[in-house]
C-alpha cells in the first residue's frame, strides 16, 4: 500500500484539473510503438513531467500482441458446458478460462472472474469491441504496470525530457452498481492511492478507513473526454501535479485488495 505520510502533496493548482482527448489514431498493430504513437499525438507542445497520459489498454494489448484468432481455439469440455449454459461462443469462453485464474459466477451470459493479474471483473476483461480483425477478441496486457513503465520510458527516451505519468485503462463493472466506468489496470509515477488513514478530517475526527483510489479517479475522469467510438484512446490530463512522482511507484497492482482482506473472495 501507499501512504500520504510517506509523501507530500503540493495544493491544487488554482488552474483546475484540464482534460482533453488527443488525435485519433490510425489502428495499431502488433510491433507499435506505444511511446512513439504518444509523442506524435501530443503535437508540438508536448508533454510535462506534470501532466497524466491516460491510455486504452486495447491499443497496448494490441501493440503487445494480446489478442487471439477464435479459428485457431478448440473449446475444452468444461467451456463447451459453460457456453450452453450461458449462450455463449464456446471459443470465446475457452480464452476466457484461459485468462481466468478462478471464474466465481457464470450468470446471464457474463462470467466473472480473477485474472491471473488478480482482477476481479467480467469475463477475465476478453473482449471483441474495437478488435483489430474479424473473429478476434482482445486480451488484457500482460502485465500492465510493465506496460506503463515501459511507455513512460520510452518517451522520455525520444523527448530527452522527464515523461509524464502514463495509466492504462479498462472498463469495469461494479458490484451494486449500474454502468460501467474506466478503472487504472497499469500505472507508473503516479501515486495510485491517497492513504489518509490516521489523519484527521477537517474537525479533528481521526479517519480509519479512507483511501482515495487517484488513479481510478484518473482513469474515469479521462474517459469522460473521449467517446467508445472516437478513435481516441490517449487522453491528456493536467493540473495533478501533485499525484505525480519522478519514480515509476507501485503501479496500479497497489490498487487490488488483497484475497485476505477481500470479504467476497473469501
Amino acid at each position: 500500500m501507499v501512504s500520504s505520510h510517506r509523501w507530500r502533496r503540493s495544493p491544487l493548482t488554482d488552474g483546475g484539473i484540464h482534460i482533453r482527448p488527443l488525435a485519433a489514431q490510425a489502428e495499431v498493430r502488433v510491433g507499435t510503438d506505444i511511446a512513439s504513437l504518444a509523442v506524435s499525438a501530443a503535437g508540438p507542445n508536448g508533454f510535462s513531467n506534470q501532466d497524466i497520459l491516460v491510455i486504452s489498454h486495447k491499443v497496448v494489448s494490441k501493440a503487445e500482441g494480446s489478442t487471439r484468432l477464435l479459428s485457431e481455439v478448440t473449446p475444452s469440455g468444461e467451456a463447451e458446458r459453460i457456453a450452453a449454459a450461458q449462450a455463449r461462443d464456446p471459443r470465446q469462453v475457452e480464452v476466457i478460462l484461459n485468462q481466468s485464474a478462478r471464474v466465481l459466477r457464470e450468470e446471464h451470459g457474463v462470467l466473472i472472474c480473477v485474472t491471473h493479474h488478480g482482477f476481479v471483473c467480467a469475463n477475465a476483461g476478453v473482449d471483441e469491441s474495437n478488435s483489430p480483425a474479424e473473429d478476434t477478441v482482445i486480451l488484457l496486457p500482460a502485465d500492465p504496470d510493465s506496460s506503463a513503465r515501459s511507455i513512460r520510458a520510452g518517451i522520455a527516451a525520444q523527448t530527452g525530457r522527464p515523461a509524464p505519468a502514463v495509466v492504462i485503462t479498462d472498463s469495469f463493472g461494479r458490484a451494486w452498481r449500474i454502468g460501467q466506468v474506466d478503472v487504472a489496470i497499469g500505472c507508473a509515477g503516479l501515486h495510485p492511492l491517497d492513504d489518509w488513514r490516521d489523519r484527521a478530517d477537517r474537525d479533528g475526527r481521526t479517519l480509519a478507513a479512507t483511501e482515495i483510489g487517484i488513479a481510478d479517479a484518473v482513469a474515469a475522469a479521462a474517459d469522460l473526454a473521449r467517446s467508445k467510438d472516437s478513435g481516441q484512446p490517449l487522453v491528456l490530463v493536467s493540473g495533478l501535479a501533485r499525484f505525480i512522482t519522478p519514480e515509476d511507484g507501485p503501479g496500479a497492482a497497489a490498487l487490488r485488495r488483497p484475497a485476505d482482506q477481500d470479504m467476497f473472495l473469501r
